[in-house]
């Protein structure tokens, strides 16, 4: 597994995501992903599978220090308090003693940012987390969590597919020494049905999905995750590193975003976009 490397971690660059994934699903997935050879797993609070990732961790037999696991704490635990208990019932719903990473999910005006980075770089110096990241944040946001931050911040977790170009985010992550790790990179099934994805993919003998993971990890500093409940399409999507996209591949998959792309914006969740 290739890896990325930000602000002193050494992130897979390829992750398996748990959103929206059942418990059941959990437990068959995770173990068979592990046993093939991913080793990222991310998962969150509001995902409500914390307890199934850390048994299915388990249940691999894997040494836990061999798996990079990311959780994310819910913005309704912003609060210092309720930050640090929520930490706590997290590694204890996975098994675990510390994750490779933690994330504030999405930015709460409620709450001052110094107040949540404060409560990161708390949870850190414990031991509790190895490294820390935010997710769904603006360049303005990343910028004052950089500055507020005793710790590293090592990654910014977005929306990040062919059909939303994130130009500036990645240029504020690379400003920072940071990584950002894409999340929804099969736009919601669209990959699927693109011309553009299907031309070049029979071309290669690979897959639409393939083709944008491959896109995402040839990328200077990305990460990208992938989800299925399906173990041919798991095994499919880890196939993504013997092959290498050319220039004018990746500036076609450029070319495809859109103004309108964005698919992830929840009302009273999400910042002002750049």
């Amino acid at each position: 597994m290739h890896t990325v490397s930000a602000n002193g971690a050494s992130i897979p660059a390829l992750g398996f995501g748990t959103f929206r994934m059942s418990g059941p699903d959990v437990l068959r997935m995770v173990p068979e992903v592990l046993k093939i050879g991913f080793r990222h797993i991310d998962t969150a609070q509001i995902y409500g599978n914390e307890s199934e990732v850390g048994e299915a961790i388990k249940a691999s037999g894997l040494p836990r220090g061999e798996v990079f696991l990311t959780t994310k704490v819910w913005v309704s635990n912003y609060k210092a308090d309720n930050f640090r208990r929520s930490v706590d019932e997290s590694l204890a719903k996975l098994r675990t003693d510390y994750v490779d990473l933690l994330l504030l999910h999405w930015p709460n005006e409620a709450v001052p940012l110094a107040e949540q980075i404060e409560s990161l770089n708390a949870v850190q110096a414990a031991g509790k987390t190895r490294h820390i990241g935010v997710s769904n944040f603006n360049r303005a946001l990343l910028d004052e969590s950089v500055r507020l931050s005793t710790a590293p911040i090592v990654t910014n977790q977005i929306e990040y597919h062919p059909y939303l170009d994130q130009s500036v985010m990645l240029e504020a992550a690379r400003r920072h020494g940071q990584s950002v790790t894409a999340y929804y990179a099969m736009a919601d099934g669209k990959v699927f049905k693109d011309p553009v994805l299907a031309d070049i993919a029979a071309r290669l003998g690979r897959s639409p999905a393939q083709v944008v993971l491959r896109w995402l990890v040839q990328q200077e500093g990305v990460i990208a995750l992938s989800k299925t409940v399906g173990e041919k399409r798991a095994a499919e999507n880890l196939a993504v590193f013997d092959f290498a996209l050319s220039e004018a591949d990746m500036a076609a998959i450029h070319g495809l975003a859109r103004p309108d792309g964005r698919i992830v914006s929840p009302d009273g969740l999400a910042p002002a976009w750049d």
